[in-house]
């Protein structure tokens, strides 16, 4: 980004008082900390001068072994955390010494959800709102608790699990509106958005993110596709009607801007793995919906990756910043994408005017800002009459993955986010849907990208399209970020390693072995004695509880060896379920 540039987070003021309130203390009410999803905090007390010296001062158990994904919440003087499946929600006093437990809900949530989770049973987190704690459950349902009480208030089944539809990903309430989706790309699901009722519970909107107009509440004079025109799109693009089965999940978080009264959000992969299969583009799998959050109505859309070759999700953070480009002022959508591009959009139209590779990216070599489309390798496409395509990257872990929402600093200017450095082979086969069960048809074996590293955490300048530092990791990076108004950023490792960082040169300033590999999200509040606190989850899980081999030593049957390019990484983590909280 030039120096000259002026970058604004989104004003909240009128997304409604208590969130309007959060922005100016030490409160964290939602999964992003704000409707922008910039995970950026004004506290500054932990600066890049003191970091040095942060600590542990309390940690907890969940009881859960399993991917620790998502983030606490922190309201007043009461810290909730959700773990994975069974979903428990535990709410903490932070008024009194050692954080007492205050309450704890546990919901009934069907075992049979194990079975059907693509990934590890995870989940994203929670939203509080109106008094209310509300939050997904893995077998299909969202559910609201008094926040003070712990009563549970509604409880809604909004997906099939028999369909293979779970629930893994963090609500966004808008209003009166609760925002939901449901994962399960690999199943072959006909994926959805719904909006219901905070009150009630009540569906009030259900819209899907392919098929018919109708289905995708696309209405004449309110949609419009900022490089494709005509009716039933999201039809047209599949191939003998392949869109009945098509994925496009919504599993990532949701960004809202409230002067425009829209919500951002990103769709999943195309299904089945073999391409041949959905001939077209696929629209609007691996894409970007806007749509108004009290009716669903879209207003556009912008794919990605069309034709999705390689399982490159686009369900990650739509992060919201007003930015200067070439010298126009431009409400911006930043998005950080599993194909290993970085995206600016015009966030009220569309339009693409910055796009990057952040990582070694073969598929493609470079986006088109003209026609939005990427610029192909015809080396490097798929299809089960290919057979094993080599060297493709990244993988299909993506070059970020869409479960690691980046930050942004309006202090720097610049986005955070971790990143991977992995590369796969790629031999697609014929699949065959039956509903429940993996749609897939996939072998894609991984190996380490230029330089032989996994991972790194970098900076990265959005206007401009350029990677300002980079920490590089020698596992996959799997973090969430965070970044505060004491230019620190904080992220987590896969080996156990929590990290604090001068958020201007990348240096880190401190650093905490943890027990677990930290696959959640960073977080900082103001305790009820003043002082600025950071917390985070270590829970190693996600998708590398299926590669990693033994780190699950209650289980005497997980004995399985790691994949080839993560052969020691049970050397330094297991599996776990702690929230750390670390201070001055």
């Amino acid at each position: 980004m030039s120096r000259g540039a002026l970058v604004a987070v989104l004003t909240l003021a009128q997304a409604g008082a208590a969130h309007g309130a959060a922005a100016q203390d030490g409160q964290w009410s939602m999964p992003s900390r704000d409707y922008a999803a910039t995970r950026y905090s004004p506290l500054a007390d932990i600066n890049s001068q003191n970091a040095k010296a942060l600590h542990p001062v309390w940690t907890f158990s969940t009881g859960v072994l399993a991917g620790h994904e998502g983030q606490p919440l922190v309201v007043g003087d009461t810290m909730y955390v959700v773990t994975p499946w069974p979903n428990v929600l535990y709410a903490f006093d932070l008024s009194r010494e050692g954080y007492p437990l205050r309450w704890k809900y546990r919901p009934d949530v069907s075992a049979n959800a194990i079975g059907e989770s693509c990934c590890d049973t995870v989940n994203r987190g929670d939203f509080y709102a109106d008094g209310e704690i509300v939050y997904n459950l893995l077998d299909g349902h969202t559910v609201a608790v008094d926040a003070r009480s712990g009563r549970e208030l509604w409880k809604t089944q909004v997906a099939d699990l028999g369909s293979g539809e779970t629930v893994t990903m963090a609500p966004l309430v808008v209003k009166d509106r609760v925002i939901v989706g449901a994962s399960g790309g690999e199943f072959g699901i006909y994926g959805w958005i719904k909006g219901l009722d905070l009150k009630s519970g009540k569906t009030v909107w259900t819209a899907h993110n392919l098929g018919p107009d109708a289905d995708m509440l696309v209405h004449e004079g309110t949609f419009k596709a900022p490089y494709d025109a005509g009716p039933d799109l999201g039809a047209r693009s599949w191939a003998n009607d392949s869109w009945r089965n098509g994925g496009a999940p919504v599993w990532g978080s949701i960004a809202y801007d409230p002067e425009l009264d829209l919500i951002y959000y990103g769709s999943g992969n195309a299904g089945p793995y073999n391409p041949e299969q959905r001939l077209g583009d696929n629209k609007w799998a691996a894409s970007v919906l806007a749509r108004h959050p009290a009716d669903g109505a879209l207003v556009w859309a912008y794919q990605f990756t069309p034709h999705d070759n390689w399982d490159y999700d686009a369900t990650g953070a739509m992060i919201l910043a007003d930015l200067t480009i070439a010298g126009r002022p431009v409400k911006a959508l930043v998005h950080f994408d599993k194909n290993g591009f970085a995206y600016t959009l015009d966030r009220a139209n569309g339009r693409l005017l910055v796009a990057q590779p952040f990582v070694h990216v073969t598929w493609a070599h470079s986006v088109d800002l003209t026609t939005g489309r990427p610029v192909l390798e015809p080396s490097q496409q798929t299809g089960a009459s290919k057979g094993n395509v080599k060297g493709i990257c990244p993988s299909l872990e993506g070059g970020v993955s869409p479960s690691s929402p980046p930050a942004y600093s309006p202090r720097t200017h610049l986005f955070y986010s971790s990143t991977n450095n992995l590369c796969m082979d790629y031999t697609a086969s014929r699949a065959s849907y039956l509903k429940g069960t993996p749609y897939m048809g996939v072998n894609s074996p991984y190996s380490a990208g230029p330089g032989g590293y996994l991972g790194s955490f970098m900076a990265w300048d959005a206007a401009s399209g350029r990677k300002v530092w980079e920490n590089k990791e020698p596992y996959p990076t799997w973090s969430g970020a965070l970044a505060t108004a004491g230019d620190v950023v904080f992220y987590g490792t896969l080996d156990g390693w929590f990290k604090a960082a001068d958020a201007r040169t990348g240096r880190v300033l401190s650093k905490f072995k943890v027990g677990s590999g930290v696959i959640g999200n960073p977080m900082t509040f103001r305790a009820p004695d003043g002082r600025q606190y950071v917390a985070v989850y270590a829970g190693f899980g996600g998708d590398w509880a299926l590669l990693s081999g033994d780190t699950r030593s209650d289980d005497p049957t997980d004995v399985r060896a790691p994949a080839d390019f993560l052969k020691d990484i049970a050397r330094h983590t297991s599996q776990g379920g702690i929230i750390w909280i670390f201070g001055l």
